[in-house]
């Protein structure tokens, strides 16, 4: 098959098919969806380990184990199918590829809840409870949507230009390990009272799996939404931000809707304070989700073409 034949377009035919399949499906609701396994695992894992002595040394191991075991079964699984059959092989990538990108999902979530809470807030608090990991039960309407574009924000560095980035650097066990590492953040990189010691180890490898990620994540969205002249505001709040990662692209989104985002957020029980991002708080609006989806998308297709480009050349 050509793709492979031709060491130029190995990972970029794979890549391509996938990419597009994201960009036109999303994940389809009832499709098994790795990330679902890796969460099951975790959680299984969490509840054996997270108590009594050695937390953290439990968690950090229980976290290099399962990143570096998807990193080589990805890889065994993609030497078997090479070896069988060239177009086995960019199936199986496309695939993986498919899955690891979650682009027009997180559009999509993001538009269900500000048409949610546009019809009363009960129902905005439950749907975005879907993206968020905070309590949301007593947020406000404007609560609602600052959760939802913080996210859209958050997860455009971390469901889309992260995994591609993995993607250049590693082809797709790169790509699923990252994931791997997302998911171990998600669900125990909290710095509450249960998953503080735990998931420590877990939240720093996410960090640096990120960091170069972010930050071209919102030079990325200045760029396609032509705010670039407002990279200070970004050094300025994202630097300042708790997570070393998450807020440049929140920042960038709030340079460009000149908002404010940021403050104290309930996990699991537990205030956790974060700075304010912004200076503007105003009244978010349906609008501000239009322009920030615009954004996301542009972003995205603007890295997808660029990921193409390089995937060519580092192969």
């Amino acid at each position: 098959m050509f793709c492979l034949q031709n060491v130029y377009l190995a990972k970029t035919v794979p890549f391509l098919f996938g990419w597009l399949g994201d960009r036109l499906l999303g994940d389809p609701a009832g499709w098994p969806h790795p990330v679902i396994a890796f969460g099951k695992v975790i959680a299984y894992g969490e509840k054996r380990l997270n108590k009594g002595r050695n937390r953290a040394l439990k968690g950090g191991l229980m976290a290099v184990v399962l990143i570096v075991a998807v990193y080589f079964a990805c890889r065994v699984l993609l030497n078997w199918a090479s070896d069988i059959s060239e177009y086995l092989y960019t199936i199986f990538t496309a695939i993986g590829v498919f899955y690891c990108l979650a682009g027009k999902t997180l559009i999509r979530e993001v538009k269900a809840v500000f048409d949610a809470v546009e019809r009363n807030t009960e129902e905005g608090r439950r749907q975005v409870s879907r993206i968020v990991g905070r309590d949301t039960s007593d947020l406000s309407a404007q609560e609602i949507r600052a959760a939802a574009l913080e996210t859209l924000a958050e997860n455009l560095s971390d469901g889309v230009v992260a995994p591609m980035f993995w993607f250049i650097l590693l082809g797709l066990p790169g790509m699923m390990a990252y994931k791997m590492v997302n998911t171990l953040d998600s669900m125990i990189g909290y710095k509450t009272e249960r998953y503080m010691a735990f998931g420590k180890t877990a939240a720093r490898i996410d960090d640096v799996a990120n960091y170069i990620p972010a930050r071209i994540t919102a030079v990325l969205m200045l760029l396609v939404s032509g705010n670039l002249k407002k990279i200070r505001f970004v050094q300025q709040f994202g630097s300042a931000h708790s997570s070393p990662n998450s807020g440049y692209p929140e920042s960038a989104l709030a340079a460009i809707l000149n908002c404010r985002f940021g403050g104290t957020h309930n996990y699991f029980g537990e205030a956790v304070v974060k700075p304010y991002i912004g200076t503007n708080e105003r009244p978010f609006t349906t609008g501000d989700m239009t322009i920030a989806a615009n954004v996301n998308n542009n972003t995205e297709l603007a890295w997808g073409l660029i990921v193409c480009i390089l995937s060519m050349i580092i192969h």
